[in-house]
């Protein structure tokens, strides 16, 4: 089953940002959304290093890598964010009977495997973990959660991402050399703004209601 929302999916592109001012700001639109007094939203943004902890583990077990520490509501355990990664919060209504979580992530995979493919590198799914897969390596971590019918938070993408913080904590529940980057895959930096025009218009036309 596919999953249906509004026709309208505004970009908003915040750059580098704080993780705390993001969040208010993603659960104040989600509140928006929920009302219709918003159209659904699609955030990127770039932060500081940090943390997140899902609903799949504690946040004292990861106190000791020494940055700061999230605890939040998507499903999934622990990841990073930081300088290099591209982080996705798609805020789309979801509605009737297409209220199909399954679906969306499902998507969101597909949105990923194609904006990697752009760069010519081949993304995959992995039959036991959420995400996109390059090499038998994760290139992209996705949690999601579901506020009045809104999806919130999303999509973590390792562009240039520094890869050594993976090494401080068991990401996702995995082992850290599983994490990857567009940038290790390829040998070289990726330009960042062109990852994000690419997210922006398969995530525009996966989510477009003619593709229900």
């Amino acid at each position: 089953m596919k999953f249906s929302h509004s026709p309208r999916l505004e970009i908003v592109d915040l750059g580098r940002t704080d993780y705390g001012k993001t969040t208010e700001m993603m659960l104040e639109l989600v509140d928006a959304i929920a009302a219709g007094e918003k159209g659904d939203q699609l955030l990127l943004a770039e932060f500081d290093s940090v943390l997140t902890v899902g609903r799949g583990a504690t946040n004292e077990a990861y106190e000791q890598v020494g940055i700061p520490v999230h605890e939040i509501t998507r499903g999934g355990k622990v990841t990073y964010h930081g300088p290099g990664q591209l982080v996705i919060y798609p805020l789309i209504q979801l509605k009737e009977k297409a209220c199909d979580l399954h679906a969306y992530l499902h998507t969101l995979e597909e949105a990923m495997m194609a904006v990697v493919g752009d760069f010519g590198l081949e993304g995959m799914r992995d039959q036991r973990n959420t995400g996109c897969w390059v090499n038998d390596h994760k290139v992209a971590s996705i949690g999601v959660a579901v506020r009045k019918w809104v999806t919130y938070h999303g999509v973590a993408l390792n562009v240039n991402t520094d890869l050594r913080w993976f090494s401080r904590f068991d990401p996702c529940g995995l082992e850290p050399d599983v994490m990857t980057s567009m940038q290790q895959q390829l040998g070289s930096a990726v330009d960042i703004a062109q990852v994000k025009n690419s997210v922006a218009r398969h995530l525009q036309q996966l989510l477009a209601d003619d593709h229900r």
